[in-house]
């Protein structure tokens, strides 16, 4: 990735990271719902949990890809 970026680059990584986000909030609300139902399917949980991990590790990536390196 080129040291700086373009403002369309940039505002493509913001709506992305945005979505990112939005996604990781409604696994959380489907992982909550799941586990409040007393027979709750174990192997959904642990896939929407793999599936937040992913979404986490994607969204630091793109935060360290729009927040630029400050050399002290």
């Amino acid at each position: 990735m080129p040291d700086r970026l373009s403002e369309q680059e940039r505002a493509a990584l913001e709506a992305e990271a945005a979505r990112l986000r939005e996604e990781h909030r409604d696994l959380d609300a489907a992982i909550d719902a799941l586990e409040l139902v007393g027979k709750s399917d174990q192997l959904q949980i642990q896939r929407l949990k793999k599936r937040k991990l992913f979404l986490r590790d994607r969204l630091a990536f793109l935060d360290d890809t729009l927040t630029p390196d400050i050399i002290a």
